[in-house]
């Protein structure tokens, strides 16, 4: 890689692994093995099909003990967006309380929100603290209300990292289903106990795109609210991606087996970002500072949009996020920090990668406060 001057120039340095996380090494090693033994239909009765159908159903074991579930709970998606609408719109068709209310965070990913809105009926936004968090009390109280029919919490917030309460929630809200969005938090930390259904994403946790998880748990009241299908698994539709599946299927148990060491190792880096970006002045750092994933950290600057910085950061090599509006093409800011009360513009999320050292960190924290002085006298601040 060159700059326009032709001087070669480092690779950036990848700070946005929750967007998608770069293939872990198994995963890589597993799916060009795969290509080769996964192409042929699982259905069928044929060597080359039954080749395909062990390997289906061994990621589907590989899976199901990295989160904590049977074989016969887990199904595969083509995106943790789809394993979503799938697991909380079936929940709702499989109801048989009366009435159509969902309960959800108001931090939840607008997969969630996306769903409840296609689905109709009424659902009820639980607020939530400066943290990001919901309080167990006041979603149980929400749950109590006349005609619920499903809620939904996710397992640790996409944008800032806050782990939420799932497991308190799920033992205090009776015969309220409980769907739990795993998708940013699935690998990292262990999946909390006491869902119903829960939604994971490969790419996520180093897998390939294009793979999402739908665990139901066996008994729950669940059925499929779009139009079935004669494949292996009744619960989703269309030819399994069999070499993808068990690509992330290894990349989970990969990630889950060393999570301990990463996960310490980004803790402690994310811990010298969170002490570094505040020298930098009208900088506010959200999100728990404890009890969050180990990879995630965002922050907003007072008087900086938000494009800017991610512009701005990209010319010096670093690859970030930003939940503010332009950089969502959207006209609307983060319903996130919005709900937490935080500054919606000028935020950064970081995500470290497996593969994030000190020395990222520490050039990543020389350069800030330049980057951010700069854009504000360019705006006469």
């Amino acid at each position: 890689m060159t700059n326009a001057a032709g001087t070669p120039q480092p690779p950036p340095r990848y700070f946005d692994s929750a967007s998608s996380e770069p293939l872990h090494p198994a995963a890589r090693e597993v799916l060009l093995a795969a290509l080769d033994r996964g192409y042929a239909d699982p259905r069928r009765l044929h060597p080359p099909a039954r080749a395909s159908r062990l390997m289906l159903d061994n990621a589907r074991e590989v899976v199901a003990e990295c989160l904590g579930a049977r074989p016969d709970e887990v199904s595969f998606t083509a995106s943790g967006t789809e394993a979503v609408h799938r697991g909380l719109l079936g929940l709702l068709r499989g109801r048989r309380r009366a009435g159509d209310r969902l309960v959800h965070a108001a931090v939840e990913h607008s997969a969630v929100l996306h769903a409840a809105a296609w689905a109709g009926g009424e659902h009820v936004s639980v607020p939530v603290d400066r943290h990001g968090r919901v309080s167990p009390d006041d979603f149980v109280a929400a749950c109590a209300g006349p005609g619920v029919a499903v809620a939904a919490l996710q397992a640790a917030n996409h944008e800032v990292g806050t782990c939420q309460p799932v497991a308190e929630v799920a033992s205090r809200i009776g015969e309220v289903p409980l769907l739990v969005d795993a998708c940013a938090s699935a690998g990292r930390v262990p999946l909390p106990a006491g869902w119903a259904v829960a939604a994971a994403s490969a790419h996520k946790w180093g897998g390939p795109a294009g793979v999402g998880v739908l665990a139901v748990r066996k008994g729950a009241r669940w059925r499929n609210p779009f139009p079935g299908d004669d494949r292996v698994d009744e619960r989703t539709a269309g030819f399994e991606n069999v070499p993808a599946a068990l690509a992330a299927a290894a990349a989970l148990r990969a990630v889950v087996e060393e999570r301990a060491e990463v996960g310490a190792r980004q803790r402690a880096l994310l811990d010298r970002i969170r002490h570094g970006v505040q020298v930098v002045p009208d900088v506010e750092v959200v999100g728990d500072p404890e009890d969050r994933l180990p990879h995630v950290l965002t922050f907003s600057c007072l008087y900086v949009d938000g494009e800017a910085l991610v512009d701005r950061l990209a010319r010096h090599g670093f690859a970030v996020a930003s939940g503010s509006a332009c950089t969502a093409s959207s006209l609307e800011p983060s319903h996130v920090l919005t709900a937490m009360g935080a500054l919606t513009h000028g935020n950064v999320r970081l995500s470290l990668t497996r593969d994030t050292d000190e020395a990222d960190v520490e050039r990543f924290l020389e350069v800030l406060p330049g980057v951010v002085a700069g854009i504000r006298a360019e705006a006469g601040l």
